[in-house]
């Protein structure tokens, strides 16, 4: 997975090359993972646009995109897709996992799933803020899809700094054992068959 040297930012990398239980692998070029575009200057613009994205998924809440605006806002590429319940205090969060992630912001989740699907040809790039735990959540379950394995998905969440391994498997067996894995949490959350399908072919 080729970390990219866009300038500032830091935490982007493309999911290229990550091996699926099928024998295959994602393509490079297709998914890649930032912390959020708030320091992009024209040059950190230039590289996104020459990297081939058509797509830049922001999952970051409402008021945040309106404090820290994006400099691609106003840009037909991107999308505010907000992919998680906005905190009010009161949740007992766990330490270990993002399973309240993944049980309070469902409709979130196939949102921000279908934004990658419906993305037009090209690569796709999905933040947050800080490019680990809203970002981590949402490419999990691409990867997932996608035939990669949990093991190599924890290990790539790994790469992103103050992020252990094991944070992201507790969430992916908290996922296969409460739902039965991504697709079927997908499709009870709304995520139209189709789109399974258009997210498989676009990453693999």
């Amino acid at each position: 997975m080729p970390r990219l040297r866009w300038p500032d930012l830091r935490n982007a990398r493309d999911l290229g090359g990550l091996a699926t239980a099928g024998g295959g692998r994602i393509r490079e070029r297709a998914l890649i993972r930032t912390d959020n575009h708030g320091r992009l200057d024209a040059d950190g613009i230039a590289a996104v646009r020459a990297y081939g994205v058509s797509r830049v998924v922001d999952l970051r809440w409402e008021w945040e995109a309106a404090r820290y605006p994006s400099p691609l806002a106003g840009d037909e590429r991107y999308r505010l897709v907000p992919a998680c319940f906005d905190l009010t205090g009161d949740e007992d969060i766990p330490a270990d996992s993002y399973r309240l992630m993944l049980d309070a912001s469902r409709e979130r989740m196939a949102a921000a799933l279908t934004a990658i699907a419906e993305a037009p040809p090209g690569g796709v790039v999905v933040h947050c803020h800080g490019g680990r735990d809203r970002t981590g959540v949402v490419v999990a379950l691409a990867l997932r899809l996608a035939g990669v394995p949990a093991e190599a998905v924890a290990g790539d969440y790994a790469l992103t700094e103050a992020s252990p391994a094991a944070t992201m498997a507790n969430t992916l067996a908290h996922l296969d054992a409460k739902y039965g894995g991504a697709e079927e949490y997908l499709i009870g959350s709304g995520l139209a068959q189709a789109h399974l399908t258009a997210i498989r072919s676009r990453l693999t």
